[in-house]
């Protein structure tokens, strides 16, 4: 690129002269921040994420005085912290290495040292935090020996009680205003997709079940968003997907009496208390682009906040009505916005450079209508063309900046980003979609875009290239050994290899979504879960594959990628692996860059020449 932003961008040598450090590198390395949570009681107390020293961390922001200080330095990073609502306490999730199996610790607001956070409290995998304004604190976790627990440690109590146990995944919701009620998202009826609520005292005691998977044909998830900040107040903001999609609801756990919202918005609209409670900030998610509202609880009316078209990754409305968000687009690289018009919160240091917008695909496929982004490089087509698949599985690709997509832009890919059966934002029916042929269904979708892809003349169906990371990872696997005509290169970063083998591994809570999605254990169901195992499709593999996992990754643990490997390299086939310190992807901004370079030169030195025009 060449425009006055990436030029700008550029950081001086010595002498002033701009070093030759090339785009797509810079995106990676320009300072990032995530947009800052702000104490309730203690509104210029904010705390974020930045890689400003080339791992992220978490940051104290005074906003009465303006200081800014590093408060975690760990050569993993740290990105899980929250502020306790008076603002004097940092708290931060401490797991070894990236294996997120640890402990909440605590520092000062204004610095010091770090403490345990809740004394007596043994490590494990976190499933939820909740800090009241009275000192009480509720937390979650999940460990192997005893599924999902959560504990409340009251004022004055040396170490927590605990209040809740269960096999199947469950977490801390909410905790409400005056500390009386706690709210428990759990899934005891087997299904780790969909979620109900139950609500409790600080003792255990149920006060109340909302449960929408109970008595009905259809499962139906609901989602604790929060109590309301007021004294008194039993009200708990509730996400439920009863008409097809995510809408909000109020429900009172002592009365039972519900209300729906109706928003009549088309998308996924999740909700969040505006700080005086009349009001609630509504973040609407439809077709990979997101919308900003304010709903009067007082008459129900909807306004449209002023936001440009792209993607919010977070909102928060402020004492003063002013609310501010984390907006991008795929050209536009991330600011932290306020609807007044003004920029919140500007890192120091070079800029990131633009990339090139998406363009919207819209594909039949075996299922429906299968919404792709597309980014193309200069030139025309036909283009080497990567596939860069998402995670989650119930997550979506969407219009916001993404420096690994521009990564391979810069390097003359068009880059195509498929948004499968079992990706959010389209509706409940999509997301379900998701059972039971796990892997297949995806791929077939991925199947139906790429078919759409060649013949409009779009990619070089010689030189296509399948990539993804964690789920994205796996269906890359799952795919060049199920379609093995249809991919040159393989490119996986902590992919489930071996689906059996990564079941045994993987923490508790994976388990149990992993049973939800195949219905039932590998003992239970062998050939459905070798369906959707890439190893039971190893020897069919075609396209040389580059695999990068982490040393201490919980979630694609490393022994199943070996037992791929291994399998790979009895065969003779061509394969790269790369093995690194951390757990389900890195922190440090150097290693990112350094595997995305790896990955660019492996579907390089891979693909075929381009064929001659004529």
């Amino acid at each position: 690129m060449t425009d006055s932003a990436s030029e700008r961008s550029r950081p001086a040598s010595a002498d002033g002269a701009a070093s030759e450090v090339p785009d797509w590198e810079l995106r990676f390395r320009a300072p990032r921040v995530s947009l800052p949570r702000w104490a309730r009681e203690a509104p210029d107390r904010s705390l974020f994420v930045s890689n400003a020293t080339g791992t992220f961390e978490l940051y104290a922001w005074d906003r009465s005085t303006g200081r800014q200080r590093q408060a975690t330095d760990r050569p993993n990073g740290t990105v899980a912290g929250s502020l306790s609502p008076d603002g004097e306490w940092i708290w931060w999730f401490d797991d070894t290495d990236g294996d997120e199996f640890g402990v909440w610790r605590r520092q000062p607001f204004a610095g010091g040292e770090d403490e345990t956070a809740v004394p007596g409290l043994a490590a494990g995998y976190p499933s939820g935090l909740a800090l009241g304004r009275d000192g009480t604190v509720v937390v979650g976790r999940d460990t192997e020996e005893h599924g999902t627990t959560i504990h409340v440690r009251r004022p004055g109590e040396a170490e927590p009680s605990e209040i809740y146990r269960h096999r199947q995944s469950a977490g801390v919701g909410a905790l409400s205003y005056d500390a009386a009620l706690v709210a428990i998202e759990h899934t005891e009826h087997g299904d780790a997709m969909h979620s109900a609520i139950r609500v409790v005292r600080l003792d255990g005691a149920p006060v109340a079940e909302l449960d929408d998977t109970a008595g009905g044909t259809v499962e139906l998830g609901l989602s604790a968003l929060g109590f309301p900040p007021l004294p008194g107040d039993a009200r708990l903001l509730v996400g439920h997907q009863r008409h097809g999609r995510w809408e909000p609801l109020l429900w009172d756990p002592l009365t039972g009496e519900e209300h729906e919202l109706a928003l009549g918005l088309p998308g996924d609209a999740h909700a969040s208390w505006y700080p005086d409670g009349s009001a609630l900030l509504v973040v609407h998610s439809f077709q990979a682009r997101d919308e900003l509202y304010r709903y009067a609880l007082s008459d129900g009316e909807l306004t449209r906040l002023d936001t440009p078209p792209g993607t919010v990754g977070g909102a928060t409305a402020r004492p003063d009505g002013e609310v501010e968000f984390l907006w991008s687009s795929a050209a536009e690289p991330p600011r932290i916005r306020s609807t007044s018009g003004r920029t919140v919160l500007d890192p120091p240091g070079l800029k990131a450079p633009r990339s090139v917008p998406v363009e919207d695909a819209w594909v039949e496929g075996p299922g429906g209508r299968v919404h792709a982004l597309v980014q193309r490089p200069p030139g025309e087509g036909p283009f080497p063309t990567v596939f860069d698949i998402h995670g989650g599985p119930t997550a979506h690709d969407d219009d916001g900046f993404a420096a690994g997509p521009a990564a391979w832009v810069d390097h003359g890919f068009a880059v195509v980003r498929v948004n499968y059966r079992g990706s959010t934002g389209y509706g409940r029916a999509w997301t379900d979609a998701l059972k039971h042929r796990v892997g297949l269904i995806e791929l077939e979708d991925i199947a139906a875009v790429r078919e759409w892809a060649v013949s409009s003349g779009l990619a070089d169906p010689e030189r296509l290239v399948l990539t993804g990371g964690s789920w994205g990872g796996y269906l890359t696997l799952l795919g060049v050994g199920t379609q093995p005509d249809s991919w040159a290169v393989g490119v996986a970063a902590v992919p489930v290899a071996d689906y059996v083998a990564a079941y045994e591994d993987e923490m508790e809570a994976l388990k149990a979504l992993d049973r939800t999605l195949l219905g039932g254990a590998p003992e239970e169901l062998p050939e459905r879960w070798a369906a959707s195992s890439p190893i039971s499709y190893v020897d069919q593999v075609k396209a040389p594959v580059h695999i990068s996992a982490g040393e201490n990754d919980p979630r694609c643990p490393i022994r199943q990628i070996e037992n791929y490997v291994a399998r790979l390299a009895e065969r003779g086939h061509p394969h790269e692996v790369y093995r690194y310190d951390a757990g389900h992807g890195s922190l440090v901004v150097e290693e990112r860059i350094k595997q995305v370079a790896m990955e660019i030169r492996f579907a390089r030195d891979h693909l075929p020449a381009a064929r001659a025009a004529g």
